[in-house]
């Protein structure tokens, strides 16, 4: 009998200033299953021993946080992805093998969903392990919600790049297949560059385009806008470079 493979979401708040009791955004389940795993597939480990520290205020762990086996994907998958091959997960996998379960998690949120893991996933379906994903919260679909944007038809897009000149080519890009078809488009970036990507969609989007923002999602702090370009400007609304932002445009 081979174990299973539990996707375990992590709360949206790693990086910021302040944190929310896990229990606000993460199912008692979801803890309880996090709590009873001591074998993990992870972004960083730093990160994940910390994560489960959380845990373990509330949910006693089955083992030391010493004592778990971490294993991180490597540097080059979490950087450039790993959603169209060429990397071989099934050696992380050995422990399901020989009948444990494992848990599979990125720094927030659910892993494989705008992080890295969708080639540890992969791997389990073709090892024939059971693939299970625990409920939590998942950023792009929580700020898709806040948005008033079309929630029957988006695609997330990822990151838009960061030389100036490409970045308003693609950013002009979006904005024509949303405003085409009605498609909401949902990006992100690395915090310390929300200012000045909001900078560069309010210079370049048109007047009536419709443009969201959500910040520090499940926080008590957490914000979303969502108004026309030609509002966003007379506004004067500024983003937090700190906190982890989701963008989306639409019509």
């Amino acid at each position: 009998m081979t174990g299973t493979l539990y996707l375990v979401p992590a709360p949206l708040d790693f990086g910021c200033a302040t944190q929310s009791p896990l229990s606000d955004s993460m199912p008692q389940h979801t803890l309880s299953r996090a709590a009873n795993l001591r074998h993990w597939i992870c972004e960083n480990a730093k990160s994940t021993r910390a994560y489960l520290k959380r845990v373990g205020e509330s949910h006693p762990l089955c083992a030391p946080i010493q004592e778990m086996q971490l294993q991180e994907l490597p540097r080059e998958v979490h950087k450039k992805g790993d959603h169209q091959g060429g990397f071989d997960a099934k050696p992380l996998l050995a422990a399901a093998l020989q009948g444990h379960d494992v848990g599979l998690v990125s720094e927030a949120g659910m892993p494989a969903i705008a992080d890295p893991g969708s080639s540890v996933v992969r791997a389990a379906h073709e090892l024939g392990i059971r693939v299970v994903p625990l409920v939590g919260p998942v950023s792009l679909l929580l700020a898709l919600a806040a948005s008033g944007l079309n929630g029957q038809n988006f695609a997330f897009v990822g990151y838009v790049p960061l030389d100036p000149g490409e970045r308003v080519k693609r950013i002009k890009e979006l904005e024509s297949l949303a405003l085409k078809t009605g498609q909401t488009q949902l990006f992100i970036e690395t915090p310390y560059r929300n200012t000045a990507l909001l900078q560069s969609l309010l210079q370049t989007l048109q007047t009536n385009t419709r443009l969201a923002t959500s910040s520090g999602l499940t926080l008590e702090s957490a914000t979303t806008h969502s108004q026309t370009v030609k509002l966003w400007k007379h506004s004067g609304w500024a983003l937090d470079n700190a906190t982890p932002t989701v963008f989306a445009l639409g019509r």
